[in-house]
């Protein structure tokens, strides 16, 4: 525990002088607030705040316009670059092939919050998930069955249409798969399937609703429909389907379509800032502003209390020693405590973080010769933002 409290310690001390030391001059013009700025930002007010933001107004009527006309994203060369965009909503017309259907998807609402899911029959999708928390659940980590606390954070299961892997080491290649992760882990619902699939079966209410979601799977006989209409492979097919339909329109997804007002200039320099100075489009791109790729942010607490192998344990790569999923930054603003395992409790620290280069914890002694130990992404590294430039950011990302 020891040794947790006092790296907790040195991040904070990080943070701080990220945050709070003697401003440099910026390295070059193209670190720039404004398109045709020049540099030494941080020897000068900016004039920028919630209120009245110089900067942000300056970029306005630039931001404002087609994505196609905004100043270049400062992106690395190696980084295949999607430009940011609204999400469209999933597609709900029942004659599209990648539609589910009317029913499905109510039936999966529905065993999304039966705590009959669990073990304990009192924890359900949403006891985690809430709908009412951007579904989430406000919390570091989990709480599960006999109050087991898991190690990772609760991610939000909204807008997930279209992910290619999930789970925040990405051991989940399918929605279907990641709804059954969390039934069957026996620090979360500690389920088993036989017994939860008998379980709903003696309902007549489940049966008939099983049966109608799934009476066009041509798969199956009529005979088979009518003696076993609830599975379990059934159960994660309509939770998936539900899912898969969960979307909310953000105040940037309504900028992009037109509404400006929805964005304050404060908010329009922290998006200049992030796809320039801040390097955040470098990961965090696209209608779904992530990469769906992997990180090592120096957040893994090797060889440490809580140590937390990332993408390492489903693939057994060394490069994939402490490395997480890239998040999706949509609704960030509703779904805090941040990174895998929620020890960040705002977004400001969030900032901080990526300011300072991330965090870059050195081996031990002991641990000198050892080849696993992670090496934090260079995709990271010091960006000498102000506190203004700081807190422009963190405002544009409670908009997305």
């Amino acid at each position: 525990m020891t040794e947790v409290v006092v790296y907790r310690l040195v991040l904070a001390l990080v943070f701080a002088v990220a945050a709070c030391g003697e401003p440099r001059p910026a390295a070059d013009a193209s670190a720039s607030l404004a398109p045709e700025a020049g540099t030494g930002s941080h020897a000068r007010d900016l004039g920028c705040g919630p209120q009245i933001c110089a900067p942000g107004a300056a970029l306005r009527a630039t931001y404002e316009g087609a994505p196609a006309t905004w100043p270049a994203a400062r992106i690395d060369a190696d980084v295949a670059y999607t430009e940011l965009a609204a999400l469209p909503r999933p597609a709900r017309d029942g004659n599209d092939d990648q539609a589910d259907s009317a029913a499905l998807v109510a039936l999966g609402e529905a065993l999304f919050h039966e705590p009959a899911l669990s073990r304990s029959g009192q924890i359900s999708c949403a006891s985690c998930h809430s709908p009412e928390l951007a579904f989430t659940d406000g919390v570091r980590t989990a709480f599960g069955h006999d109050r087991q606390r898991g190690r990772r954070n609760t991610p939000t299961v909204l807008d997930k249409a279209g992910q290619p892997h999930f789970m925040w080491d990405g051991s989940a290649a399918s929605l279907e798969t990641q709804a059954a992760g969390p039934i069957t882990n026996p620090v979360e619902m500690a389920a088993e399937p036989d017994r939860l699939v008998a379980r709903l079966a003696a309902r007549p209410a489940w049966r008939a609703r099983f049966a109608k979601a799934f009476e066009t799977d041509a798969a199956d006989t009529a005979a088979a429909q009518a003696t076993d209409p609830v599975r379990f492979e059934r159960v994660t097919a309509a939770l998936a389907a539900y899912q898969r339909r969960l979307h909310r329109p953000t105040a940037f997804d309504r900028f992009m379509a037109g509404e400006h007002d929805r964005l304050d200039d404060q908010q329009i320099f922290g998006l200049h800032l992030f796809r320039t100075k801040a390097r955040c489009a470098n990961c965090h791109m696209g209608a779904r502003l992530t990469d769906d790729r992997f990180h090592n942010l120096g957040l893994h607490y090797y060889g440490r209390a809580y140590e937390d192998q990332g993408r390492y344990g489903v693939t057994g790569r060394p490069a994939d020693m402490g490395a997480f999923r890239t998040a999706s930054l949509r609704h960030v603003g509703d779904t805090a405590p941040y990174m895998h395992n929620g020890l960040f409790p705002t977004l400001v620290g969030v900032v901080n973080l990526y300011n300072a280069g991330g965090a870059r914890p050195s081996p031990r002694a002991d641990q000198a010769q050892d080849p696993l130990f992670p090496a934090t992404s260079d995709r990271l590294r010091p960006l000498d933002l102000s506190r203004q430039e700081v807190e422009a950011l963190a405002a544009f990302l409670e908009a997305l």
